[in-house]
């Protein structure tokens, strides 16, 4: 008999996930590193769960209800030894939530089986990523001619691309095209959006439209979480449900910016306040030169094309999509760390993955058809993590 109960537990995944999240926020990763944390975490998380889901019970004189002991216990068992790994800086942060959790749970052999499951996968997982790529040194060469001067502080993750995919069979596998001429309509249509509803004194962006500026300016994973929630706390979900639909959401994410990250630095295409301020020398008479102009948010370190927030936002669309099959899509809502007192919600998925692609373009950090092009691609990787979703650590050392 499987130790563990179709339906028992399924809200424990939801509450380590936020957790999680919280303390990887906390740890201050770069976004990048934050991602591929939590596809490293939410994967062994699904193995534990997996492996107490086939284990035997105990004793055959084990109490109704002796999987939830071991399930709770082995979830916390990963999280911990993951996140002491992953975010070591936040050391006391994982152990009260470990402690706090494993307080709540019987003890027994249940217990001890489930720490033994959690750990087990833990390691197994982080083994299998160990030599992925990220920590390869980068070479990145700033363009420019011999002598002259050029900013000096780097971008960031330019050897993204080059790590293993967890899902993906290379990172170009979805490379898109290259972004529009300089000289073309379409260019010159989203830098003068952008100039206008982008700027930081901007009187065209309404108050709805700074508030989802802001409110997207995070890049923490947790903001994504908060919204894969609206389904996994939904009445009878069960354990191994939502355990699998983290791990499939994390590594579609983690996939989407490794892919991202190979067309960025593939085209190395020019931010909105690159663009704005030498608009006299793109060779384009729809564009205006703006000298002082300033995007409302910081520009993040790296180039443009295309939006890894719409590719993130389009891959969780995807994989969310498949999970209701169908089903009436609940009230889908997130919480942000750039606009803590603020809620947002959509309707369907679709509203939601516009509301990202315009809030880039509120921000004054991305083009229009830069968001389009990442939502794009970011549905692709969703769509290819769906069709070949492989959550095992022997199959990924395998590759």
């Amino acid at each position: 008999m499987p130790l563990l109960a179709a339906t028992s537990r399924a809200d424990v995944l939801s509450d380590w996930n936020t957790t999680a999240a919280d303390i990887v926020l906390a740890a201050k990763l770069p976004a990048p590193a934050a991602y591929r944390a939590m596809a490293i975490l939410q994967t062994a998380v699904l193995e534990a769960v997996e492996a107490v889901h086939q284990a035997p019970r105990p004793a055959s004189t084990a109490p109704a209800g002796s999987a939830e002991p071991a399930l709770d216990s082995a979830v916390a068992a990963a999280n911990r030894a993951l996140l002491l790994q992953l975010a070591p800086t936040q050391k006391d942060a994982v152990e009260r939530a470990f402690a706090t959790a494993l307080a709540a749970v019987p003890d027994g052999p249940s217990k001890l089986a489930g720490s033994a499951l959690g750990e087990r996968a833990a390691a197994r997982v982080l083994a299998a990523r160990a030599e992925d790529g990220a920590l390869a040194a980068e070479s990145y060469r700033p363009a420019a001619a011999p002598g002259a001067y050029v900013p000096t502080t780097l971008p960031v993750f330019p050897q993204w691309a080059s790590r293993k995919p967890w899902n993906l069979q290379r990172a170009d596998q979805f490379r898109p095209e290259p972004p529009p001429a300089l000289e073309g309509t379409i260019f010159a249509r989203d830098l003068n959006e952008v100039r206008s509803l982008g700027a930081r004194d901007s009187s065209a962006r309404t108050a709805e439209q700074t508030q989802i500026a802001r409110f997207w300016e995070a890049t923490a994973p947790s903001v994504y979480f908060s919204l894969v929630q609206s389904l996994t706390r939904q009445p009878g979900r069960e354990a191994l449900q939502n355990a699998r639909l983290f791990a499939q959401v994390a590594q579609a994410m983690d996939d989407a910016l490794i892919a991202t990250f190979d067309a960025k630095y593939h085209y190395g295409f020019w931010r909105p306040l690159t663009a704005i301020r030498n608009a006299d020398r793109d060779g384009n008479e729809a564009t205006e030169l703006e000298s002082g102009w300033l995007p409302f948010i910081d520009t993040p370190m790296h180039p443009e094309y295309p939006a890894a927030h719409c590719a993130l936002a389009a891959a969780v669309s995807a994989v969310l999509e498949d999970e209701l099959s169908g089903a009436p899509t609940p009230r889908l809502s997130a919480s942000s760390p750039t606009a803590p007192s603020v809620v947002r919600s959509w309707d369907s998925l679709e509203d939601f993955v516009r509301e990202v692609g315009e809030a880039r373009i509120f921000d004054g950090v991305h083009f229009r058809n830069s968001t389009q092009v990442g939502a794009a691609l970011g549905a692709r990787v969703g769509r290819w993590t769906l069709s070949s979703f492989r959550p095992k650590a022997q199959a990924l050392s395998q590759r």
